[in-house]
């Protein structure tokens, strides 16, 4: 058995996600990044199922992986009872853990998840906080996305938002202890270790690429990069 086959049955999302495939393609009809991504979730179950060790890595090593959206269209369709997309998640794991998600731009991508939503967790409390959302950093928002933020405090309480208070609604301040529990939690459950596999992994890419590359925050070359890149070669033609 391939080696990376043995690695991916230690996932539960692995064990759960593929039975037996028989190729039939339903879940490439149904999948939605299918539409728009160069992305066949067929042919990446096929390939998991029967495939070597040089072409699982390619796999690992690939964007391909990372086009899923998780939205488990496919769970609801296979005539097997296979869920493609929890494949798809134990591949980006497994990638995670031996840092091959770095030799693609999509992969790399989750240096930028990882200081921005994954650290928003322990800052905030919440994986997005509207009101600490750059609007240089998304220009896709419009013109009004500044003044919102101009003017946060005033645009969301007419929403019910409280933001920097403790007590009940939704933009509340999360108690210190509370985050204190969720990085806790963290610790326990395995995500700080692949936080810091993140890490790891992007600062030996950001030395080879020879980018500058901080201990924190986004003010460097190598998130800027990975932030921005796009050879706009992902989507297929149709």
């Amino acid at each position: 058995m391939s080696k990376y086959r043995e690695l991916l049955m230690q996932d539960v999302r692995f064990e759960e996600g593929l039975k037996a495939c028989m190729n039939c393609g339903v879940c490439t009809a149904i999948c939605p990044a299918a539409e728009f991504y160069i992305y066949d979730p067929r042919k990446i179950v096929d390939l998991v199922q029967s495939g070597t060790d040089e072409e699982i890595e390619t796999l690992l090593k690939s964007d391909t992986i990372w086009y899923c959206g998780e939205c488990m269209s496919c769970k609801t369709r296979c005539p097997r009872g296979n869920t493609p997309g929890l494949v798809i998640m134990a591949l980006r794991n497994l990638s995670q853990r031996l840092g091959f998600f770095t030799e693609s731009e999509k992969g790399r991508q989750q240096f930028a998840i990882k200081r921005t939503v994954g650290e928003n967790i322990f800052k905030y409390g919440y994986c997005v906080a509207a009101y600490a959302v750059n609007p240089e950093m998304h220009p896709e928002q419009g013109p009004i996305w500044e003044y919102i933020i101009k003017h946060n405090k005033d645009v969301f309480e007419r929403f019910g938002g409280h933001i920097g208070e403790l007590g009940e609604g939704p933009l509340r301040k999360i108690p210190d202890d509370v985050r204190d529990e969720l990085k806790r939690i963290f610790e326990v459950s395995g995500g700080k270790e692949m936080f810091d596999k993140i890490e790891e992994f992007s600062r030996a890419k950001a030395r080879e690429m020879g980018l500058q590359f901080k201990k924190e925050g986004i003010d460097n070359e190598y998130f800027v990069e990975v932030y921005t890149a796009n050879t706009k070669n992902h989507t297929s033609e149709k």
